[in-house]
């Protein structure tokens, strides 16, 4: 294997390694949503004071996605 088949598969390699904080966000946002389904089953009440926490938890969990995502496509794709 020469050099430059080297540098690319080890590109793609991590972009795969960066890639897998997609699934990271994905079973973050299940744990944020789930967590307020529960509580606001618990306690129907309180549920509407804490629907901007639940969004502001799922923002935070989607920006580590797509972060993980910019990454992969820096890795592949920057020269």
């Amino acid at each position: 294997m020469d050099a430059e088949a080297a540098t690319l598969l080890g590109k793609y390699i991590g972009a795969g390694l960066a890639c897998t904080a997609m699934g990271g966000a994905g079973v973050g946002i299940g744990h944020v949503v789930g967590n307020y389904l529960a509580g606001a089953l618990r306690n129907p009440a309180a549920a509407g004071g804490q629907t901007a926490t639940m969004f502001l938890g799922i923002a935070f969990a989607e920006a580590l996605g797509i972060f993980g995502f910019l990454i992969a496509l820096l890795l592949m794709f920057a020269v």
